[in-house]
């Protein structure tokens, strides 16, 4: 690894604390090999019962793309959460997507790896380049773009 700072991986108990999500809408399971804010993979078992599989598609289930770069956004979102929030919890909230390919389907039994890559930082607005892998192939990939801010208590 370079000079980059290494953090343990995070969980499913701490992304609870680093992102608003919950179940059906938590779309990863943990991160592992992380670098700061700037690499991360976010890992997704994909399982026959999710929700949107009784719809997408009923006799062929297959993941939606819009899910896929979701659980993209969650991992660029969580890291950037975990780095850049100091003792003050914030949100990251999904803002753009470019170049969005998908190449091949996500269906139950594959495990989703979310690799997200930092590309560009401008205050508190992120930009990442995001690819899934299943099976060490391409699957998908974008261009995502987050904005962090504070946090409200609504307790």
């Amino acid at each position: 690894m370079s000079d980059l700072q290494s953090i343990e991986n995070i969980e499913v108990t701490e992304l609870f604390k680093l992102l608003p999500h919950r179940y059906p809408f938590l779309m990863i399971d943990k991160i592992i090999n992380i670098e700061t804010d700037v690499k991360a993979v976010g890992i997704k078992n994909v399982t026959v019962n999710e929700p949107h599989f009784t719809g997408h598609f009923p006799n062929e289930p297959i993941m939606p793309g819009v899910l896929i770069v979701e659980a993209m956004a969650q991992t660029a979102g969580a890291v950037c959460a975990k780095h850049n929030s100091a003792e003050e919890q914030k949100l990251v909230y999904f803002m753009t997507i470019d170049n969005a390919r998908f190449r091949q389907p996500v269906v139950p039994g594959d495990v989703l790896e979310l690799h997200v890559t930092k590309t560009k930082q401008r205050g508190n607005i992120f930009k990442y380049d995001c690819v899934a892998i299943v099976d060490g192939k391409k699957v998908a990939e974008a261009k995502i773009g987050a904005m962090m801010v504070d946090q409200e208590n609504n307790a």
